[in-house]
C-alpha cells in the first residue's frame, strides 16, 4: 500500500491509515491542550489515531464537568464511567427501587393508597352508617355503642392516629422514589449533552476527511487530464 495512504501516531508511534488519523490542526484547541499535557510537543501538523483522540475527549469531558458543575459528584462520575465503558444509563430504576424497601414500607404503600380512595371512604360511611343504626334503630339505644356513640369516637380518633404516619411514611417513601428519579434524570441529561458534543467533533472530523477525499480526487483528475494532453500533443 502507498505510504501516503499511512501516517504514525503521535501518541503511540504506531503506524495507522490516513482515515483513522486527525492531524492536530483539526482539534479543538482544548482538546489539544488535554494532549500537550501528556505530549508538549505535540503540534497542528502531528497525527493522532480516532481511538486516542477520544481518550483525550473523555478527559476533556471530565474538565467541562468540573468547570461547570465545580466538584465532581458521584453522580457526575457515575456518567463519566458509564460512557468510558459505553454502559446504557437510561434504564429503569424502578424495579430496583422497589427491590431496596421493605415490606412494612410496601405495605405503607398501600395502605396509603386505599385510605386516599372513594372505595375507603364509602366502606368507612357504611360501617358508621351500620353502627348508628344498630345502636339506635335496633338494640333502641341500648346496644354495645349507645348514643352519643364514644366507642365509635374512639376507633376513629385510632384510625386517625394511625393513619397519619402511614401517609407520611408513604409520602416520605414517594420523596425518596422522586430524588431518585430526578437524579437518573440528570444523569440521562448530562450524558446526552455529553456525548452530542463529542458527536459534534466526529461529524467534523467526517466531512474534513470527506473534503480531503474529494481534494484528492480532484488531484488525480487534474493529473490525468494533464498525462492525456501530454498523449495529445505527442500525437499531434
Amino acid at each position: 500500500m502507498d505510504d501516503k495512504t499511512k501516517g504514525i501516531c503521535y501518541v503511540t508511534g504506531a503506524e495507522h491509515d490516513l482515515d483513522d488519523l486527525i492531524a492536530g490542526d483539526d482539534i479543538r484547541e482544548s482538546v489539544q491542550q488535554e494532549i500537550r499535557k501528556d505530549h508538549p510537543d505535540f503540534n497542528d501538523t502531528s497525527y493522532i489515531s480516532t481511538r486516542e483522540l477520544f481518550k483525550y475527549r473523555q478527559r476533556e469531558m471530565e474538565a467541562i464537568v468540573k468547570k461547570e458543575v465545580g466538584q465532581m459528584t458521584e453522580l457526575e462520575q457515575q456518567v463519566l464511567e458509564k460512557m468510558k465503558s459505553n454502559k446504557f444509563i437510561s434504564d429503569n430504576v424502578e424495579p430496583e427501587m422497589e427491590m431496596e424497601f421493605t415490606f412494612a414500607e410496601r405495605l405503607s404503600d398501600k395502605i396509603a393508597e386505599f385510605g386516599g380512595s372513594w372505595k375507603f371512604i364509602i366502606t368507612f360511611l357504611s360501617i358508621m352508617t351500620i353502627w348508628m343504626a344498630l345502636n339506635v334503630w335496633w338494640y333502641h339505644n341500648k346496644g354495645f355503642d349507645p348514643y352519643p356513640f364514644i366507642l365509635l369516637n374512639l376507633v376513629l380518633s385510632c384510625v386517625a392516629a394511625l393513619q397519619a404516619p402511614i401517609i407520611m411514611m408513604s409520602q416520605n417513601r414517594q420523596e425518596d422514589k422522586d430524588r431518585v428519579r430526578s437524579e437518573h434524570d440528570y444523569q440521562v441529561n448530562l450524558s446526552a449533552e455529553l456525548q452530542i458534543r463529542m458527536l459534534h467533533e466526529k461529524l467534523d472530523h467526517l466531512m474534513h476527511n470527506q473534503h480531503r477525499q474529494i481534494v484528492e480526487i480532484q488531484q488525480i483528475q487534474i493529473e490525468l487530464m494533464q498525462e492525456l494532453e501530454e498523449k495529445i500533443d505527442k500525437l499531434n
